[in-house]
């Protein structure tokens, strides 16, 4: 039997550093059914519970009133909420890096072709695995949700109409991210409601002076209707508040929606979680017998460091994560003849851990890449390297010469993880490259601030 529609209410807000109690108020005003949000880090479980939702995935950035599931073959990128019992819908949430802002650079000089190869190089390159599985999820039926701040104006706002009546926009600009996302068949759902963007901008960042954060939807989804959220009196604001304190207007969306069973699938949530938390794993299986088995990374379902029995269909069940020695696992579904039906990776960490950081050497010739890597990190969205002189090195006071977030600049649309490494050479943000003569400290600094929790000492030498 085909599932009915129902109503779905979908907010995106970048709170800004965190967040604190005014963007919690407006969370828990909105009171939408699914929320992403933006630059909430570690805070997330303190905004659910001062919002009252009762789900939340860190790794994902997502709140939400309904279950939900990191699925086998999301590669981490993606959740299924389970919005209806055994029914879901799709959710993709992505930061884009800030970095080279396209707009600042045509107003600089550049031309229009250099601003586009860049947008490619740092934004819609971040996108090629979320994409693939967009796609993959339209083509096989999902309604598929896509928030995020994109930190890319739309190609829907730079029209010729827009170039005729703002002057901040010479031409129309094809922008690479929003055609990406609208050629696999998303709609922009603000534009859903507000088609002209000369009589409704929806300017959603008046630093940079566009609408750059987004609530797309693909599949079976129709929009309702769509409001810009913001300070009380602002620029189009719909739904206001004061005070307001984010750097950026949010975008809630209403919508009737009609989910699709639950896939053949093992879930966990959350997919990175510290020894002794909560994990929740849910299945939905072909059949009433067989078992999930917890094993490590990559290791076969004969020798499991736990077992649940399946005795239903679809269910779930609560695993005592202190029982798990840090590390890498995975949740294997098998079914009756002890085949395996699907496995999903996450990972357990030492509450105990402190993270080490390293360069592959002590001392580099002037211009030689710096290989720098790290362990036990606590794996936020957008922590990021920092390269400073030895004799101002205090991060709270001193300012960077190189740096790159951790994840590069797809740091805002991969999973976070609590190992790595990076290159720093040309490609580095920052300057001067080369480094010249001289010591320096390598710190790895904690989501886009300026806390430091671990370094790393080397010299360049002529």
């Amino acid at each position: 039997m085909t599932p009915e529609a129902i109503p779905l209410e979908v907010f995106v807000y970048n709170v800004e550093y965190g967040g604190d109690e005014s963007t919690d108020a407006v969370i828990e005003d909105v009171d939408a059914d699914v929320v992403g949000v933006l630059e909430s880090y570690n805070r997330l479980p303190e905004i659910a519970e001062n919002t009252g939702y009762p789900y939340y995935n860190v790794s994902l950035q997502i709140l939400s009133k309904y279950p939900i599931h990191e699925p086998s073959g999301a590669e981490g990128r993606y959740a299924l909420i389970e919005v209806r019992p055994g029914e879901v819908v799709a959710f993709f949430n992505v930061h884009l890096d800030y970095v080279r802002y396209g707009p600042k650079l045509v107003r600089n000089g550049a031309t229009v072709e250099e601003v586009l190869a860049s947008e490619d190089e740092v934004r819609t390159s971040a996108l090629d695995v979320p994409l693939r599985l967009m796609d993959e999820l339209i083509q096989q039926g999902y309604p598929v949700f896509f928030t995020g701040d994109h930190n890319e104006p739309s190609s829907l706002d730079w029209t010729d109409a827009t170039a005729a009546a703002r002057p901040d926009v010479d031409e129309a600009v094809a922008w690479p991210v929003s055609e990406a996302i609208l050629e696999l068949g998303f709609h922009d759902t603000f534009r859903d409601i507000h088609p002209n963007p000369v009589e409704v901008p929806g300017i959603t960042h008046e630093g940079a002076g566009d609408r750059i954060d987004y609530l797309y939807a693909a599949g079976p989804v129709a929009t309702l209707g769509s409001q810009l959220v913001g300070e009380e009196g602002g620029r189009g604001v719909e739904v206001g508040f004061e005070p307001w304190t984010s750097d950026h207007r949010a975008v809630v969306s209403a919508f009737n929606v009609t989910p699709v069973p639950m896939p053949v699938m093992v879930s966990v949530n959350p997919a990175l979680l510290t020894q002794g938390d909560p994990l929740t794993v849910a299945y939905r299986s072909t059949g009433s017998d067989g078992s999930v088995a917890i094993v490590p990374s990559g290791g076969a379902t004969s020798s499991p460091a736990l077992t649940e029995d399946v005795t239903a269909s679809s269910g779930t069940f609560d695993v005592d994560s202190s029982a798990l020695e840090p590390g890498g696992y995975d949740a294997v579904l098998v079914d009756g003849d002890g085949s395996e039906v699907a496995r999903v990776a996450f990972w357990v960490r030492d509450p105990n851990a402190q993270i080490e950081v390293s360069t592959d050497e002590e001392i580099y010739g002037v211009g030689e890449p710096i290989v720098v890597s790290w362990t036990d990190g606590p794996a936020n969205r957008w922590d990021w390297i920092g390269v400073y002189e030895a004799a101002k090195s205090d991060p709270k006071v001193d300012y960077y010469l190189l740096w790159n977030y951790v994840g590069l600049h797809a740091a805002g649309a991969a999973p976070p993880s609590v190992s790595g490494s990076m290159t720093l050479d040309e490609t580095a943000m920052g300057n001067p490259w080369p480094l010249p003569p001289g010591r320096y400290v390598v710190h790895y600094l904690v989501t886009d601030r300026y806390r430091s929790i671990g370094s790393a000492s080397f010299e360049v030498v002529p």
